[in-house]
């Protein structure tokens, strides 16, 4: 098989062909996820962004962060049952963790986000905010920095493709939960990390629809979002 034709095969798995798998909510359980969502979604858009307004190295940003990831936590636990879901396995007939595939696709998010971070550093508008965004980073503790950025990634996926998906019908959930996860991030006021929240979310909402769970999401959002973290500033800082 010509690499193309790998490529097409991996992406159809990944993203596109379902997993056989039922979980429906009792009414009860339903009502209840909507009434959490809708309440942590409040506070969540509050906390994300107070948190990216505050000056680099200010210490509340680790304050900021870490009870934004345990909002998104909170929240889809107390809305109801979550599920690891399942993948299509490399020779499609059977199916397993999405592990491997999750983080191969996540690898591939990354390669495609930095080829477009060389072109984004030719415009200032759109590369100032960023590298302002990135400045967390620079000016704190990059581990701790990264640290924050893979729980925030697992806590999210808990949250928006477990909780907020599973509380709306169906045939919406991969565009609402995209435009809803977009939509918390306007509160930044950088232009280009409401653009990746539409991709990454996008993705993961089909990776979510594809296994039934969040497993898959939450490996590809973390191998994404922290080799952002790690390549994007060495990367601007050689280009610009």
């Amino acid at each position: 098989m010509n690499p193309v034709s790998e490529l097409n095969a991996f992406l159809r798995a990944a993203l596109v062909t379902p997993v056989p798998r039922d979980h429906r909510d009792p009414p009860a359980v339903l009502r209840r996820r909507r009434i959490v969502t809708v309440l942590t979604l409040l506070v969540g858009a509050a906390l994300l962004g107070w948190s990216l307004r505050l000056e680099p190295g200010n210490p509340y940003f680790y304050l900021g962060t870490t009870a934004l990831a345990a909002a998104w936590v909170v929240g889809a636990l107390l809305s109801g049952p979550l599920y690891l879901g399942r993948g299509h396995t490399r020779r499609g007939t059977s199916y397993a963790r999405p592990i491997v595939q999750s983080f191969a696709l996540g690898l591939l998010l990354l390669a495609i986000f930095l080829a477009g971070a060389l072109l984004m550093v030719r415009v200032p508008s759109l590369a100032g905010p960023v590298n302002e965004l990135l400045d967390h980073a620079r000016f704190a503790s990059l581990p701790l920095v990264l640290l924050i950025t893979a729980v925030n990634g697992v806590a999210e996926e808990l949250f928006f493709r477990g909780a907020l998906y599973a509380a709306i019908p169906q045939r919406w959930t991969v565009l609402a939960t995209t435009g809803v996860y977009a939509l918390t991030t306007v509160v930044s006021g950088v232009l280009m990390l409401v653009f990746a929240a539409l991709v990454i979310g996008l993705v993961c909402g089909l990776q979510r629809r594809v296994t039934g769970g969040i497993l898959g999401p939450a490996i590809t959002h973390v191998t994404w979002s922290g080799g952002m973290l790690l390549l994007l500033p060495p990367l601007l800082q050689i280009v610009s």
